[in-house]
């Protein structure tokens, strides 16, 4: 392949699964571009010189609807120099909540950031590169983070973000991960997400939105949640939302759940949902879809040692809801009683977990007729579903969306496991996920007390039919009977030894200016656009997106647009 960039990176998988990506190595040898002009003697280039051109949008790589968020373009630069979360400068609690306007937030560290208290980003024209962190990258642990109301151009990549139960009774009661709503022009890119009390990753009521290749893994069930079993995947949903290239895997329920927003009407709710892996859930796959006009196209479902055997929830592709209940007509005034729409086309059910002929059967029945045997068998018995229903609910043809790179579900399956999360650096728990959807096993499962109970005190457990395989309650489920009295089940993230030097702390580094021309003395060149033949992108953006524009062009081979 054509060396783009400054940095360049190879992939390392272990042999014979495809699945699992090792760290993409930097190669700080590339040649300098032909045409730089040179000082004599020394061969540092004196004037800048362009890269190559590459699309233009939020970054290269960017696609559905949120792909032209603008984040922190041309604004100020905060550079994370410490994994404390006490909110001084050099944080990246300081970044979010005390520099304002536009910006955007590099690391020199690498680590686990060990949050003191929910982080919410009330302020939006931000753009946190988490590729930029020198080593295995970054890690959010121990409270959940979030997007507020009416936030407006957030770009977010290669970030972690793993809760957990530790502050349970305080940020572990019905928290997600990641999440938000009523924010517009959000693109959320190859971040992981796990161990949630409620949803990992929740975004809906959202305005032109797009999450992609990302790892959504291992909610917590009984993790003290007050309202009893979670466990959920996420709810999916918006005013032109783009959901496409994530692997979920080991989720009970929610997988996804396509919820609409009290503020949704019959018109507005438009998703596009393609490409997705979904991998072992249990009580329920994807569901929901209320006055929704939705795209499901080309997803790969595969059932694991969870999923119900002997049942229509193996060959699912959704179970369709609408809104009817007392509640539902106080809640959700505008969609009450109204079907939505859908375009399913493309999708396969895994057959390779196999439980028997009949099981084999509802799951290549479901992938050669997604409508009859992922559909139309699906719906609850609540719901009388008359041919004139059925018409209605079926589109002919999609649900408009921005570009797409789009793969057939097959080669998407390959593709989502050998490149979606923090892929520029998986650290074991990603790569053990990745490995588990990739052979159909799960490792481990829920050890609280109250599984295999009903009813206990003011809780209903719903536990009587568990543990299941791959469904956790907490994240010390992980932990390994010889493990000593210093571990921990976040993953140790290291450290660089060498950091690169940045003299003006314009977020790139010495070396990468020295080499195209800029000054590593002038803070103010990092916002200017002379790297980009296009005159798009400013030299900053030029640098992050480059550290990572191997895997954007690896992730989109064999996929058409």
């Amino acid at each position: 392949m054509k060396k783009k960039l400054f940095f360049s990176f190879c992939f390392l998988f272990f042999i014979g699964v495809i699945s699992c990506s090792d760290d993409i190595a930097s190669d700080k040898e590339n040649e300098t571009e032909q045409g730089a002009d040179k000082e004599e003697g020394n061969g540092e280039p004196t004037t800048p010189i362009t890269m190559e051109a590459v699309e233009f949008a939020a970054f290269p790589g960017a696609e559905g609807h949120g792909r032209n968020a603008t984040g922190g373009r041309g604004g100020k630069v905060h550079i994370v120099t410490s994994l404390a979360d006490d909110g001084t400068k050099g944080t990246l609690r300081y970044g979010i909540e005390k520099v304002s306007g536009a910006r955007t937030i590099v690391f020199q560290v690498s680590g686990i950031i060990h949050l003191k208290k929910e982080l919410k980003i009330r302020e939006g024209n931000l753009t946190i590169a988490g590729q930029t962190a020198p080593g295995d990258g970054i890690c959010l642990a121990g409270w959940p983070v979030s997007l507020g109301d009416n936030v407006d151009n957030v770009i977010v990549r290669f970030l972690r973000f793993r809760m957990g139960d530790k502050e349970k009774g305080i940020s572990a009661d019905g928290a997600d991960a990641f999440g938000g709503r009523y924010g517009k022009n959000i693109i959320i890119d190859h971040c992981s997400m796990s161990w949630c009390t409620d949803e990992c990753v929740s975004f809906y009521n959202n305005e032109n939105f797009t999450l992609q290749w990302c790892i959504i893994s291992e909610s917590l069930r009984l993790s003290g949640h007050t309202k009893g079993p979670h466990g959920y995947g996420g709810i999916w949903g918006g005013m032109k939302a783009s959901f496409h290239h994530n692997l979920m895997a080991n989720h009970d329920s929610r997988n996804p759940r396509l919820g609409p927003g009290t503020k949704s009407t019959k018109d507005n709710e438009i998703v596009d949902m393609r490409n997705n892996v979904i991998y072992n859930w249990c009580g329920n796959s994807c569901y929901g879809g209320e006055a929704m006009h939705v795209n499901i196209v080309n997803n790969y479902y595969k059932p694991g040692p969870a999923t119900p055997t002997g049942t229509s929830k193996r060959g699912r592709i959704i179970a369709i809801d609408k809104k009817i209940s007392d509640s539902d007509k106080q809640s959700y005034p505008a969609i009450f009683d109204t079907w939505g729409d859908f375009f399913i086309d493309g999708n396969v059910v895994d057959d390779g977990w196999i439980n028997g002929e009949d099981d084999y059967q509802r799951c290549v029945r479901a992938t050669n007729d997604n409508w009859t045997y992922g559909v139309y068998n699906q719906f609850d018995k609540k719901y009388t579903i008359t041919d004139d229903v059925k018409q209605r609910l079926k589109r002919t043809a999609p649900v408009a969306t921005e570009t797409v790179t789009t793969h057939s579900a097959r080669d998407a399956f390959e593709q989502v496991l050998r490149y979606a999360g923090c892929s520029l650096s998986r650290d074991t728990y990603d790569k053990r996920i990745v490995e588990e959807a990739n052979t159909g096993v799960a490792n481990f499962e829920g050890l609280n007390e109250h599984n295999g109970q009903r009813k206990v005190g003011d809780i209903d457990w719903k536990s009587t039919d568990y543990p299941k395989p791959g469904i956790i309650d907490s994240q010390k489920d992980l932990r390994p009977a010889d493990a000593g009295a210093d571990w921990s089940a976040w993953p140790v993230l290291k450290q660089s030894e060498l950091v690169p030097a940045d003299t003006d702390k314009d977020g790139i580094p010495d070396e990468f200016e020295k080499k195209y021309g800029l000054n590593p003395e002038d803070a103010s060149d990092g916002n200017d656009k002379t790297l980009d033949p296009n005159k798009n992108y400013t030299n900053l953006e030029m640098y992050i997106n480059n550290l990572v524009q191997d895997i954007i062009d690896r992730q989109n081979e064999k996929g058409v647009r």
